[in-house]
């Protein structure tokens, strides 16, 4: 049970879950790189974390690029010589009514969350096989359990990842390991996407209420990292004890 050493590449780490996610592995001695598309923000993370006596690169990564995911992973080959996890963990989330037609932000939703993971996938399941060792972190959401008003596309979206998870998991074998992170109601920038007045209105109460931080679901992502080469954490679910 130990991350001292792992290489572990990180998608969607400028903010949110994947700065909290970066900021914990490598308190616990893991090597980051970082991928992001906010390229400054990035940059100051992988100075603080080297600040403080880590390892960390960093590549401008948009996961709607399968080239951008490609060179992530091959920047964790060259600084590092392995990859022993990629955290797909970029997503975005601008909810809305479907009456309100705002295909563009469907379109969106789909090339980020679920092709930006099948895109991770293709990347790094080639380097896996040929090290015979490899963990994939895939973040979901509580929205592909159950689906509620506005969140029809998002929630679909999540529902995809959860099912491409686990098709990987029972193709991965006994050498690599497919773990799904399903968080609930987080306090990051989601809303910031949102762009029905009523809906963010409705999501800004919520999260002022019960919203926990990404931090908890950091410590969710590295409890399964940490386990043995044995041990194959399927799936964790965190939300909030309020959240219904």
């Amino acid at each position: 049970m130990k991350i001292e050493g792992k290489v572990v590449a990180v998608t969607g780490a400028s903010g949110g879950i994947g700065e909290a996610t970066a900021l914990l592995l490598a308190a616990r001695g893991a090597k980051l790189v970082l991928g992001a598309r906010r390229l400054d923000r990035l940059e100051a993370l992988a100075s603080r974390i080297t600040a403080a006596g880590g390892e960390a690169d960093f590549t401008r990564t948009d996961v709607r690029r399968r080239d951008d995911l490609a060179a992530l992973v091959n920047l964790a080959l060259e600084r590092f010589g392995k990859l022993d996890v990629l955290v797909n963990n970029a997503g975005i989330g601008p909810i809305s009514p479907l009456d309100d037609l705002r295909v563009e932000e469907w379109e969106d939703m789909i090339d980020i969350n679920i092709k930006g993971v099948l895109y991770g996938i293709a990347a790094a399941l080639p380097v896996f096989r040929s090290q015979g060792f490899g963990h994939f972190v895939n973040t979901a959401s509580t929205a592909g359990l159950i689906t509620r008003p506005a969140m029809a596309v998002y929630s679909g979206t999540k529902f995809a990842v959860r099912a491409i998870s686990e098709g990987l998991r029972q193709e991965a074998g006994d050498k690599l390991r497919v773990t799904i992170i399903t968080p609930g109601f987080v306090h990051t920038n989601f809303i910031e996407t949102v762009n029905n007045p009523a809906v963010r209105a409705q999501l800004e109460e919520a999260r002022d209420k019960f919203a926990i931080p990404p931090e908890a679901i950091a410590r969710a992502i590295v409890f399964a990292i940490e386990q043995p080469a044995e041990v194959d954490v399927g799936e964790i679910v965190v939300r909030p004890t309020a959240q219904g």
